[in-house]
């Protein structure tokens, strides 16, 4: 009894200390999220989406800017970004909240998932490893899309595996629920990455007759287009074209053409092919390197067919899960760094649930690896918080004009265009215009003074083409501040 006492004991110490220190791993995000400002090109474009959003009231079409809508992604994310633009204090911190927040359900799931396959000391350290990981600490606390995406997907593939465990009857209902956050959150892509891994289990298994009646399929699929198709619709009928270039331009055109030219919003990324596994590799660390040590120990140990053989119904659908994302975009040129996010809560379910911990210098190594990257993170983020010129941000130089600006009237001028963190914390007052039509108006009619952005390398010939004498206030990264 003694021994048994002072054993549980242990063990509650242990999860103890693993609770607190995944609570500072979290908490620790918000350091950054509130200090940093928001930089071109992807935060500052979503946030000045969601600004705009939140300014106008227009909760169905997001708008990129004036009379042009933004049909690149979904508006659920915008929705929660404009939604704490309205509610929540910071310019920063406010529209990265949401991120956080999907962050945060994201965790419970797959703690939850772990807890129920191996208790709660593997689900802590599913936490611990997935909110450690490089990628998934940037995104916990970014102005992006594929937080809600991840938390969508995860959802229906964690309610998968429970609801065939025959856990509560209400996993069978949040499978539907994530994929209307999915089809909300970016689009069509969620159907193929929860059915890819799901279609792949049942051919490994062979349980196709379980996976059919462990989830109210009819119903289910009617609730989720009850959530999903009125907003499609709505957005449609609002601004004809959408479904085309969403559906066809974002979802086929984008990974089958390489150069895609259609892209509206930006440029097309032609990677070379098989680029994405690298950049998984980068997403996952410190944990990929670990993760591929684990691999070719049990390669070694086992061949393939063997080694799968070993795996029990729930590390199939775990493997095909994490597996997925990256295989699906191999043969694309056209990626991001961030098409690998949904499968990296499944590779630290994995990681998890093959221990590591159980030796004391192991345990001591990991624990080292979990704030190696948060620490990093927080050392740069100090780092640039001191210096910002070292971002490519606007905000220095808005603050600057607004120091120097005598009248809340007097526009801020951007020769070209102005970066997406320029209009965001602008707030409607940047103006843009070409080097000639600013040459044409200056000094017309006199008035209050100008205030005019311009590329660095492009202050000679514009204080030489002048007609009235300019002085520089201030300087960032890539513009200079200059008045009359």
């Amino acid at each position: 009894m003694h021994v048994n006492g002072h054993g549980r004991r242990h063990e509650w110490l242990m999860i103890n200390r693993l609770w607190w220190l995944l609570v500072a791993l979290l908490l620790s995000r918000w350091v950054t999220m509130a200090v940093l400002p928001l930089t071109d090109t992807s935060e500052a474009r979503y946030a000045e989406i969601a600004r705009l959003m939140a300014v106008s009231g227009d909760w169905i079409t997001p708008w990129f800017r004036e009379r042009i809508p933004f049909w690149g992604k979904p508006p659920l994310s915008f929705w929660a970004q404009a939604s704490a633009l309205n509610l929540l204090p910071g310019r920063e911190f406010a529209p990265r909240f949401p991120a956080w927040l999907a962050h945060l359900g994201t965790v419970w799931l797959i703690s939850r998932y772990a807890l129920v396959l191996a208790g709660r000391h593997r689900a802590l350290w599913t936490a611990l490893i997935y909110s450690s990981m490089g990628l998934v600490y940037v995104c916990a606390g970014a102005v992006l899309t594929d937080g809600f995406f991840t938390l969508g997907t995860t959802a229906s593939l964690v309610s998968a595996g429970l609801a065939l465990r025959g856990e509560a009857r209400g996993w069978r209902w949040l499978f539907f629920v994530g994929l209307a956050i999915g089809l909300l959150a970016k689009g069509p892509l969620t159907l193929v990455l929860v059915g890819a891994p799901l279609g792949g289990w049942v051919l490994w298994t062979g349980r196709w007759r379980s996976l059919w009646r462990a989830l109210p399929w009819w119903w289910g699929g009617a609730l989720t287009l009850l959530l999903t198709l009125p907003w499609y619709l709505a957005a449609e009928v609002k601004t004809p074209g959408f479904l085309d270039y969403f559906i066809v331009g974002e979802h086929i055109s984008r990974f089958l053409d390489p150069g895609w030219a259609g892209d509206r919003y930006g440029s097309a990324h032609d990677q070379p092919r098989g680029t994405i596994w690298l950049l998984w590799f980068w997403a996952a660390l410190p944990w990929s390197p670990v993760i591929l040590w684990r691999l070719i120990q049990r390669l070694r140990r086992h061949c393939v067919a063997r080694a799968g053989r070993q795996l029990d119904d729930d590390q199939k659908l775990l493997l095909l899960a994490a597996l997925v994302p990256v295989v699906f975009f191999t043969f694309s040129g056209n990626i991001l760094a961030t098409y690998v996010l949904p499968g990296l809560p499944f590779a630290a379910l994995l990681l998890a649930m093959g221990g590591g911990t159980e030796h004391p210098a192991r345990r001591v190594i990991w624990r080292v690896l979990v704030v190696l990257l948060p620490a990093l993170a927080l050392s740069g983020g100090l780092y640039v918080w001191r210096y910002p010129q070292t971002l490519k941000t606007e905000k220095t130089l808005i603050q600057c004009y607004r120091a120097a600006a005598a009248s809340a009237s007097q526009s801020l001028i951007y020769i070209g265009e102005a970066p997406f963190s320029a209009r965001y914390y602008g707030r409607g007052q940047v103006v843009e215009m070409t080097l000639e039509h600013w040459l044409a108006q200056a000094g017309k009619p006199p008035g209050d003074a100008m205030f005019v952005a311009v590329r660095k390398r492009l202050v000679g010939p514009l204080r030489d083409r002048s007609p009235i004498p300019l002085v520089a206030l201030c300087e960032d990264r890539r513009y200079s501040l200059m008045s009359d």
